[in-house]
């Protein structure tokens, strides 16, 4: 019976993502137009800039609004694969295609045995709660990187640990997915695909890891959990400026740097938790792989100076994964990320000019986005270390304490019957010596 629900439940999958995609491609070719800043400009401008500059066998080394990893090149320049559509459209068909690759994925192993359609589920639903942004980013081929890598990753670790590495050279952050991996040829293939492909990279075009030194002078990105301290600010008289710096807006005057260090130590924090975490598991189970991974991205993402609306869906896609598997333990954080997609489109695009503003509903916009973030991710922590980390062992309980050390009449110290003796070690817990 439950197989037989499974079945049917997946047979819907394909319609309600077929109904939303459409919706989402509607929206990024301007079919109709979705209210609120453009979010298609990225595209349109810098991504087609970049892809002029990354076909001359260069990376955009005079722009500094070039934050990413080596690989992302091949995400830029992928729409010349469709050169008979222009560059955004091909750029939205591709990630569609990619969306559509992750449900594959997914429905495939929520129909293998002792698993979940559930996880299926999270990726159609959420996905299009993010509004068009998500097909104006290429951070969907990132996740389904991701996505492919967790699956593989219980059965495969040497698989784990390529894509993984490919993954991070997309942008950085499945780096995070090794956490759990406890197999040496895990982390092995990661570090040979990543000096690889580096390789290849720095011989072939200059400037690959230029993007490090890019960030040095960022701002308080006005989305992020530390920009409430500004938005806040704001109505007593603050006099920093909100503008277009590296590429988002940010915050930028009085006491922005001491908020933005403020970010880097609870991020380091968040990575010293999960260094211990990693000491102290030992419970390691087949959910617990995409389990730590959702933790860690979520840590990273929460605490991070910037948080923009596409990151959400690096959540989204370890969500779905976890959700693959029936023993997980993020069910609860899992909800609480989808809501924080329905927020998170509210606050950008549809009400951002609010949110700038720093007016009444800008504010409860980011307090509840952020506020879902941060009770998601100290309920995922909270569970991923109770089902992996033991708890104090049980203090043995002596022998003679069990039995009592007084006979009847009060006697300290006299020896009890022989009858006595196997009568309280029958009580005591099995294996446990009487």
């Amino acid at each position: 019976m439950e197989t037989t629900g499974a079945r049917r439940s997946l047979a819907w999958l394909p319609v309600i993502w077929c109904l939303t995609r459409t919706l989402l491609l509607l929206w990024v070719l301007k079919v109709y137009v979705f209210p609120g800043p453009d979010v298609t400009s990225d595209v349109h401008v810098i991504y087609q800039g970049w892809y002029g500059v990354l076909r001359g066998g260069t990376f955009p080394l005079e722009d500094v609004t070039w934050q990413y990893p080596p690989a992302a090149a091949l995400a830029i320049l992928s729409p010349g694969l469709l050169p008979f559509l222009d560059y955004a459209t091909a750029f939205f068909v591709l990630v569609c295609v990619t969306d559509l690759l992750v449900l594959v994925l997914l429905a495939y192993a929520g129909r293998r045995p002792g698993r979940s359609p559930r996880g299926a589920w999270v990726w159609v639903a959420g996905v299009p709660l993010l509004g068009p942004t998500v097909y104006a980013r290429y951070d969907v081929m990132v996740t389904a990187v991701a996505v492919a890598a967790l699956l593989a990753g219980v059965r495969h670790p040497r698989t784990l640990g390529v894509l993984a590495a490919f993954g991070a050279l997309l942008k950085v952050w499945p780096a995070m997915l090794l956490l759990a991996a406890h197999r040496r040829s895990a982390w092995v293939s990661a570090l040979g695909t990543g000096l690889l492909v580096s390789a290849l990279f720095l011989l072939t075009m200059p400037g690959p890891f230029a993007f490090l030194t890019f960030q040095r002078d960022r701002g308080t990105e006005v989305e992020s959990l530390g920009a409430l301290v500004f938005h806040v600010a704001r109505h007593f008289g603050w006099q920093g400026e909100i503008k277009l710096n590296y590429g988002s807006i940010e915050f930028l005057g009085p006491y922005v740097r001491e908020v933005s260090t403020g970010a880097l130590f609870f991020t380091g924090a968040a990575f010293g938790w999960l260094v211990l975490w990693r000491l102290l598991a030992r419970r390691f189970e087949e959910h617990t792989l995409a389990d730590a991974a959702f933790v860690a991205v979520l840590m990273f993402t929460t605490t991070s100076r910037v948080i923009s609306p596409q990151y959400m869906v690096w959540l989204v896609g370890l969500a779905a994964v976890c959700l693959c598997f029936p023993g997980s333990r993020m069910r609860l954080p899992v909800v609480l990320v989808l809501v924080a997609c329905f927020v998170t489109v509210l606050e950008f695009p549809l009400y951002f000019a609010d949110v700038v503003a720093s007016n009444g509903l800008g504010l409860t916009l980011l307090f509840l986005r952020n506020g879902l973030l941060v009770a998601a991710t100290l309920l995922a922590a909270r569970a991923l270390w109770r089902a992996t980390v033991p708890g104090p062992a049980p203090a043995r309980v002596p022998a003679g304490s069990a039995r009592g050390d007084r006979d009847p009449s009060g006697v300290a110290g006299e020896p009890e019957p022989a009858g006595a003796r196997r009568e309280a070690g029958d009580l005591l817990p099995p294996g446990q010596p009487s």
